[in-house]
């Protein structure tokens, strides 16, 4: 019997690289004539992020799509084979929040699903700024004041 044997359990931190990872890959999907989605391709997505604690997938240096902000963050709480993931993110403006929003989900669900095995009942997706190409031009030339 399977029950005799053990149990495999994925802490809540796995979970939520595997729902960062997934939101990048949704952003970095988005086609490349949609506003919004400009690509550096100055990173891989997947690679470690520093600063990231217990249940959490923290923020880092990685272009994706996001509109030059920082990558997603996930938190997961993990109930036996329930995973609960709240995504936070940056969108480039102007862009389709609703569409954007809605395929981050669908990826998070999908990829965690496939590589945890865990069901997705709830994807809060919150969208903590909007960059626009024009804020991003002029905020290049202006250094900081020390």
């Amino acid at each position: 019997m399977a029950a005799e044997r053990g149990a495999t359990v994925i802490a809540d931190r796995v979970v939520a690289k595997i729902a960062a990872h997934a939101a990048r890959e949704a952003l970095a999907g988005a086609p490349d004539d949609e506003p919004g989605t400009a690509r550096s391709g100055t990173a891989r997505p997947g690679t470690a992020q520093p600063g990231a604690q217990h249940g959490q997938e923290g923020p880092g240096d990685l272009s994706d799509g996001t509109g030059g902000g920082e990558p997603p963050h996930a938190t997961v709480v993990v109930h036996r084979d329930t995973a609960r993931v709240r995504i936070s993110l940056e969108l480039g403006y102007p862009c389709d929040i609703g569409a954007r929003c809605a395929a981050v989900r669908r990826q998070v669900i999908r990829r965690v699903k496939t590589l945890a095995g865990m069901e997705v009942p709830e994807v809060a997706v919150q969208v903590d700024r909007l960059h626009s190409s024009y804020t991003r031009d002029r905020d290049k030339g202006r250094g900081r004041v020390r």
